[in-house]
């Protein structure tokens, strides 16, 4: 993952998701382990035990100011968005941020971000960066990332796949993606393919908004959408049998919390902090109760060897 868009976008973006699916979503449908689909978390930050050894090793910058700054670009239900309320961050990465803070005897001040600004404010704005960012590189160049999520990609079309799209094959489609997305990347690299092999080019319908992205797929302006697995799991979920995934996901890859190379002391607690939570149960209730304990990994390994 993943993306480019400002807040007020976003914000509009999901309220028009949240309003196209009132009438296809059981106003009763609610996710096993005290999370509703919906956009509520019954997470408890409190049931969360503070580690005094943890806690001790928090920078003192941070833990006088008693909060976790925490940049995050809430529209990627449900890792992060805005819950019914129009106001209050949820999602699987915004529990697990919370329990992040809980163990250090801190509060997380999440903060809704534009992505791209995200990791440029990371050490001044932000002690931290959750956001579904996938590990790269790129961003390993720049940032230092502790990995704590397994996602991959996949492609999402009309219940039953009225148009006939053949995800080996997207030349001359119309594929929905978000703006500076991985995959958004990736079809331009797809589109230069259809074409070098003399076939019809992608046609890529690009929003600032997953939602939009969703919307328009549910309407039928876009032939296909291609985003990260957890969301396409969820929008299929939340449109109630109106989309469908269409193949396997593929192109599985680590994301990570995402810290300043400045400050390894930080750097260092948030990963012992994390492999806490994954070694006591709490990070694999937190993903259960959301839907996307397929995407667990066991080891909060900072800075992985990636391609």
């Amino acid at each position: 993952m993943r993306r480019l868009r400002t807040i007020s976008t976003a914000l509009v973006a999901t309220a028009t998701l949240a309003v196209v699916l009132a009438g296809c979503s059981d106003s009763d449908d609610s996710g096993s382990g005290g999370t509703s689909t919906s956009g509520a978390s019954t997470f408890d930050p409190s049931s969360v035990a503070k580690d005094d050894t943890l806690a001790a090793a928090v920078p003192a910058a941070v833990k006088s100011a008693g909060t976790l700054r925490v940049g995050s670009d809430t529209t990627y239900a449900p890792a992060e968005y805005i819950g019914d309320d129009g106001k209050t961050p949820v999602g699987y990465d915004v529990d697990l941020t919370k329990a992040i803070a809980a163990t250090l005897g801190l509060k997380a001040d999440i903060q809704t971000a534009s992505f791209d600004n995200i990791i440029p404010s990371i050490g001044s704005r932000y002690d931290i960066g959750v956001s579904s960012f996938t590990i790269n590189p790129d961003r390993e160049k720049q940032v230092n990332m502790v990995q704590y999520f397994q996602a991959g990609e996949a492609f999402a079309v009309q219940k039953g796949n009225p148009k006939g799209v053949d995800t080996g094959d997207l030349c001359g489609k119309t594929v929905g993606v978000q703006s500076g997305t991985v995959e958004d990347d990736e079809l331009a690299d797809l589109s230069k393919k259809c074409t070098d092999a003399g076939k019809d080019a992608i046609n890529p319908l690009k929003y600032e908004s997953q939602a939009d992205v969703t919307t328009n797929l549910v309407g039928g302006k876009a032939d296909v959408m291609f985003a990260d697995s957890p969301i396409i799991a969820y929008a299929i979920a939340q449109t109630n049998g109106q989309l469908e995934q269409a193949g396997d996901v593929i192109e599985t890859a680590p994301q990570g919390i995402v810290v300043s190379k400045s400050d390894q002391a930080l750097t260092d607690v948030v990963q012992k902090t994390v492999q806490k939570l994954i070694d006591d149960g709490t990070y694999g209730n937190i993903l259960k109760a959301w839907g996307n304990e397929d995407g667990a990994v066991t080891t909060a390994e900072l800075n992985p060897s990636v391609g």
